[in-house]
């Protein structure tokens, strides 16, 4: 039996998973253990200068259509994200070179940068 920490909606949980071939002795519960502070969320590593387009809602991304390094014109869309059951196409604001540093099936939040553009 392997022993993990697990977080779920803000409470933490000491878990005993038996691992895959083991020999189970006997069901294991989880117990909740004291709230700890949450870390601060880490900003995603934005690879690349330039200007970063950042999500305007949070959604999933359902397309990307630009490689990186493309050249880009001003209101060519970048991607595709999903939010609230519409699609909403993510347009350079600026003529440049792209950086996207999202993949497609990626969940985005409300802020976090999308792709950048030099």
């Amino acid at each position: 039996m392997r022993k993990f920490n697990i977080n779920v909606d803000g409470k933490n949980y000491v878990v005993e998973v038996e691992e895959i071939g083991g020999v189970s002795t006997s069901p294991v519960m989880a117990s909740p253990v004291a709230p700890v502070a949450a870390a601060p969320k880490a900003a995603p590593v934005v690879s690349g200068n330039g200007e970063p387009f950042k999500a305007p809602m949070p959604g999933t991304v359902l397309d990307v259509c630009v490689a990186n390094g493309a050249s880009v014109k001003k209101g060519d869309t970048i991607l595709v994200l999903e939010a609230m059951k519409m699609e909403n196409n993510m347009t350079a604001q600026k003529d440049g070179i792209v950086t996207v540093v999202v993949s497609k099936g990626a969940s985005v939040g409300s802020g976090d940068t999308l792709f950048t553009i030099a």
